[in-house]
């Protein structure tokens, strides 16, 4: 395996570009490259532009021998260097005043990243515990359809409603539900996926909430047929034509079943029948093609390739986030309805969740919040960083700064197991190159 161990360079060497300042130079609108590790202070970026008098004074409280800047970067230059003062005694009365003021300041900016931060995490760990009941919901729902099909939807259904409003709510959730899942239980976590890619979907598309729970239960059956397929024909990525025969009727037998389930709407009992169809006419059961294939279905068509994709049979093949989504474009985009593939793009993002990224400082992250309007290429993103604690992962809103920046979406299987483990958990990590 190729790893790309890309780094930050050496924090104390002045890069190509920049010119060497002093703290006496700094004021809001200067690039600035703090020369120390970015542990080794309270900003959220070692290279940054100053955003106020506030910042200018806390780096100068540092008393850092020199500092670099790429005016390149700078929306105004630096001021000129200060020359030194004739009453060294008073600048020192006035150096520890303000020293106990920047002190002070100091703390402050701390305590308010501090509280950011802890609050976008409070958010995300609340979106995986209502995960990991959701997860536990569905899986039992799924094993006991056979024997109690009315209770395994009004389950089901349910966790489709509690989804659908903690999506409306914080739109992260779903950056969660799809991003930091588990594998315990493949069915539950590809059903809980698909539901909550075709809700980002439909929201999207502005379905009223009452359809999005419609839409949602549906994705959470579609493949509730594949119970009665024996294990060894799904989990084989390589199936005869005998055995793909066998794992086509999962449509319509969990359509059948479905139906004697009794409680099941129409749009609901689309989705489980013609998930497999495409919009060329290639698929199946019934080889419907255009609009004779029902709207539910062309969503949830869409949200499970896109799984598929990312959380393959053989997860050794499996595609980044951005990958999938590329793969879906520009090679398959006749098999799905265009105007619903436009929406799906826009909803995920241009850096959907989970993906792996390298930013402009050379550090590495996971995608793990939703860029705000406006700024689609700055959304959040978890840091890697060995040093810290997962549970108190550093989160970088890009947003709330204009320096540093997403330069690349990175391969799952360029990056080594330590750093998938680190910001994809749940994410089963085994590089070994897959058969051929």
């Amino acid at each position: 395996m190729a790893h790309d161990m890309s780094s930050t360079p050496d924090d104390a060497t002045r890069q190509a570009g920049e010119i060497c300042i002093d703290a006496s130079q700094l004021r809001p609108g200067v690039h600035v490259r703090l020369p120390v590790p970015w542990m080794d202070h309270h900003f959220m970026f070692s290279s940054f532009v100053i955003a106020d008098e506030e910042q200018a004074r806390l780096i100068a409280a540092m008393k850092l021998p020199q500092l670099f800047c790429d005016p390149a970067r700078c929306k105004v230059p630096p001021l000129p260097m200060r020359a030194a003062s004739a009453d060294p005694t008073a600048d020192g009365k006035a150096e520890q005043d303000e020293l106990a003021a920047l002190e002070a300041a100091r703390e402050e900016a701390r305590d308010r990243r501090t509280r950011m931060m802890d609050a976008l995490r409070e958010r995300l760990v609340k979106a995986e515990q209502h995960y990991r009941g959701a997860a536990r919901t569905v899986s039992r729902a799924i094993r006991d359809f056979s024997t109690n099909p009315r209770q395994s939807v009004a389950d089901l259904a349910a966790v489709c409603e509690e989804s659908t409003a903690a999506l409306l709510a914080d739109p992260d959730t779903a950056f969660v539900l799809i991003a930091d899942k588990g594998h315990d239980d493949g069915h539950a976590a590809h059903a809980l996926s698909v539901m909550t890619l075709s809700l980002l979907l439909g929201k999207q598309a502005q379905l009223p909430e009452q359809a999005l729970r419609v839409l949602g239960t549906g994705a959470l059956l579609h493949d509730i047929g594949k119970r009665l397929i024996s294990p060894s024909i799904l989990r084989n990525s390589e199936r005869n034509r005998h055995e793909e025969a066998i794992f086509r009727t999962h449509c319509r037998s969990g359509h059948d079943e479905a139906m004697r389930a009794g409680s099941l709407s129409k749009p609901m009992l689309d989705a489980i029948l013609h998930h497999h169809e495409r919009i060329d006419g290639s698929g199946f059961p019934e080889r419907l093609s255009g609009n004779a294939i029902p709207l539910a279905a062309r969503i949830v068509a869409i949200a499970d390739r896109f799984d598929s994709l990312v959380n393959p049979i053989d997860y050794r093949r499996a595609l980044g986030p951005a990958e999938a989504l590329s793969t879906i474009w520009t090679r398959e985009q006749r098999g799905f309805d265009t105007g619903f593939l436009q929406l799906f793009v826009r909803a995920m993002g241009i850096y959907p969740p989970g993906s792996l990224v390298q930013l402009s400082d050379g550090r590495i992250g996971a995608v793990v919040g939703s860029a705000p309007v406006g700024k689609p290429l700055l959304p959040k993103v978890m840091i890697y960083a060995p040093e810290v604690p997962h549970r108190e992962a550093i989160i970088a809103d890009l947003a709330t700064q204009e320096v540093v920046t997403i330069e690349r979406v990175l391969r799952l299987q360029d990056r080594s197991v330590e750093e998938v483990r680190y910001l994809l958990p749940q994410r089963k990590v085994n590089w070994s190159c897959p058969a051929q």
